[in-house]
């Protein structure tokens, strides 16, 4: 058995920042007030921590009170966006390795991502992939780093198929160097693609197992995920 886990963001859809927008929205709706958003890092990170990044840059005190009211209307917001079908872009060859790799049973798909669960599967769906495809799931809400998503995984693939995996039959595809340091820090597998703000140098520098432009070679992805 292997697990192969995908981020969401810029590795399998784009949102033309749908997701940013309605948070920023979101912070407006519970304070009043337009938030400042030029130190908290969007990138590879988790939406609980995006919302507390944004609180410490926005002198907010205790955060936690408001957070699951952000939460709600954050989904709230991005569900109107993503209502518009320009808004979601499915990146090339994604749907068409997910099929693939859905064919072959031995390989179990899972999600490894920033996003909350329910907005995490707005995206999905509005890109076109049916999120129960994805038979496991780590989520930013899940844990207080991305490096600590992929044990969950894990754990919850031995909850749901009652079968233990190392690490090393794991592999992560993201498109920031933060997808790749959650890979390498349990001695898992890193497909990199540069299909989000990092190029395929900086993803290899990184330590990436394989870095490329996109997925769009099926044959020549799924070829080296099998292989390995």
């Amino acid at each position: 058995m292997r697990l192969v886990l995908f981020d969401l963001d810029g590795t399998l859809l784009l949102t033309r920042r749908a997701g940013w927008e309605a948070m920023l929205e979101a912070c407006e709706a519970v304070f009043g007030r337009r938030f400042r958003h030029e130190r908290t890092r969007i990138d590879g990170n988790l939406d609980p921590l995006i919302w507390r990044g944004l609180c410490a840059e926005n002198d907010v005190q205790e955060p936690e009170t408001h957070h699951e009211r952000f939460r709600r209307i954050y989904a709230d917001r991005l569900a109107e966006k993503l209502a518009d079908p320009a808004r979601t872009r499915r990146l090339p060859g994604t749907l068409e390795l997910v099929d693939a790799l859905e064919s072959d049973p031995a390989i179990v798909l899972g999600v490894l991502t920033g996003n909350y669960p329910e907005t995490g599967a707005q995206k999905l769906i509005a890109a076109g992939f049916d999120p129960a495809r994805f038979r496991v799931a780590a989520w930013g809400s899940d844990a207080e780093s991305r490096p600590a998503l992929l044990p969950i995984a894990l754990e919850r693939l031995r909850q749901r198929f009652g079968r233990e995996l190392a690490a090393e039959r794991v592999l992560v595809i993201g498109d920031t160097p933060w997808d790749v340091e959650c890979a390498k820090t349990h001695g898992a597998r890193c497909l990199a693609v540069a299909t989000g703000r990092f190029d395929v140098a900086t993803l290899a520098a990184a330590g990436a197992d394989r870095a490329l432009p996109d997925l769009s070679d099926t044959a020549n992805c799924l070829a080296w995920i099998t292989a390995q």
